[in-house]
């Protein structure tokens, strides 16, 4: 007699998200460390901009210290057990993306830079994010030494958004955020532009230049 399309006594296949929980390794779950960490960031930068806590605010920029240290461990956790995959480098470009990616751009949102152009900055900066991070995983084959490792970076890294972090974490800290923020706005037709939000234009613009090569530690 068949039950759902199986015989009776004919063993279910199981769910394939056990399966996939199962190929996790120590390493899968440090690079899921740093995208929740990451997501804990927007979070906290949202109800930062409804309640203006100051405390919501400093424990999101004390979310991306956190971010980045399991960016770099999880790594050194892979080499050290040896179980690097298509699947880990994968999911490491992901978490990435929301925390030194979205999380950033949240932040400076959060903190003042919600002109119109500034808007148009941030979405071009995350944009950025994502193609770098596409470009290393499709060409990181071409870059790999005889040693098995890649060589080095084309463009910036994109944890290097971090610095924009710091700079950001300076301004709140001294209170010059808001309508206070360094550099003052300015109208460009029918927008307003706060020239510190250029720095998230260099920083997206270091990460997919071609021209830029940085060695890989």
């Amino acid at each position: 007699m068949k039950q759902d399309g199986f015989e009776a006594d004919e063993p279910r296949p199981r769910p394939k998200r056990l399966t996939m929980l199962r190929s996790f390794s120590l390493a899968d779950f440090i690079t899921l460390t740093n995208g929740a960490a990451g997501m804990g960031a927007v979070l906290l930068c949202m109800a930062y901009v409804a309640s203006l806590d100051r405390v919501l605010m400093w424990t999101a920029l004390g979310l991306f210290p956190i971010s980045l240290a399991a960016d770099v461990l999880d790594g050194s956790v892979a080499r050290w057990r040896k179980r690097s995959s298509p699947f880990g480098a994968d999911l490491d470009s992901l978490a990435d993306v929301v925390s030194f990616g979205v999380a950033p751009a949240a932040l400076g949102f959060a903190l003042g830079l919600r002109g119109g152009w500034d808007a148009v900055v941030l979405i071009y900066f995350v944009g950025c994010g994502i193609s770098r991070l596409a470009r290393f995983n499709v060409t990181a084959n071409d870059l790999m030494t005889d040693e098995g490792k890649v060589s080095h970076f084309e463009g910036t890294p994109i944890p290097t958004s971090l610095a924009l972090v710091a700079v950001l974490a300076v301004a709140f800290g001294t209170s010059a955020v808001h309508d206070a923020l360094w550099l003052g706005a300015i109208q460009l037709g029918p927008w307003q532009l706060h020239p510190i939000v250029l720095m998230y234009a260099l920083s997206g613009t270091a990460m997919v230049s071609a021209t830029l090569r940085i060695p890989k530690p």
